[in-house]
């Protein structure tokens, strides 16, 4: 079984690639686990300064796999807060990271895959991208991503985004505040190596480190609370017939009447 994670360095940058393109880079429990030792494993090598995050095929992540939506439906409540906390862990590990981390964004991020790169430092994308926290549509809640997503975005442009579960280019990524730069497909990878490079010449690792912390710290406590509070609606939304409704549409290709 390939990987679902791919881990290498070069120049004191890391490169995490998400691997598993048959499925979209869709998230199941394991490639949660895997990105999240990954990312455990590039705070801790001496050797990395900086970290890209970007995946093999044409979409970054389609958000959650589809038999991974099916059991959760048969999950308990106290399997389900506890499979939420996996994801909390995963995105928290990123955003408290000592280490920078860039987000490589080709193609689809969508759902759980747009609030993995929500939490990035910096985000490229190509002009081809697309956002979107499409939860709404099959009766979940973006309850944990959402946390993030009101750190960078404003309120009004949150509830757009979030109740309508539309998807969006990279242009409006980068109006929201969403996005850094967007970058024609043909250059995305040697400049966001460029930016990485700058950063490690340029920058030194503890300031670095010191100012991603300053900048988050402010609203961390708040931050927490609300995490807090994520993981429990997760975990009850998973438990309504709306969300077992839309589930069982969306796996049957059919149309959801709400």
């Amino acid at each position: 079984m390939n990987n679902l994670v791919l881990y290498s360095v070069e120049n004191r940058i890391a490169t995490i690639t998400i691997n598993r393109p048959e499925k979209r880079n869709a998230l199941n429990p394991q490639l949660i686990a895997e990105l999240t030792a990954a990312f455990v494993h590039a705070s801790e090598d001496e050797l990395v300064k900086v970290i890209i995050l970007n995946a093999n095929g044409g979409t970054f992540s389609a958000g959650a796999d589809l038999e991974y939506l099916q059991q959760l439906q048969n999950n308990s409540f106290e399997e389900n807060v506890a499979d939420s906390n996996n994801l909390k862990k995963l995105y928290t590990t990123i955003y408290y990271l000592s280490k920078i981390v860039i987000a490589q964004v080709e193609g689809h991020a969508i759902a759980g895959g747009c609030g993995l790169a929500t939490i990035c430092d910096i985000v490229f994308a190509t002009p081809e991208s697309n956002f979107g926290y499409t939860e709404v549509k099959i009766g979940f809640v973006p309850a944990i991503v959402s946390c993030f997503l009101m750190q960078k975005v404003n309120q009004t442009v949150a509830k757009e985004i979030l109740l309508t579960g539309k998807t969006f280019s990279s242009e409006k990524a980068l109006q929201f505040n969403l996005i850094n730069f967007v970058t024609n497909s043909a250059d995305i990878d040697q400049k966001v190596k460029e930016f990485a490079l700058n950063l490690c010449n340029e920058s030194s690792g503890n300031s670095l480190m010191i100012t991603k912390q300053l900048i988050n710290q402010t609203d961390n406590l708040s931050l927490e609370k609300s995490l807090e509070n994520a993981v429990q609606i997760n975990a009850k939304v998973r438990e309504s017939k709306d969300f077992k409704k839309g589930i069982a549409s969306f796996l049957n290709k059919e149309k959801i009447n709400w």
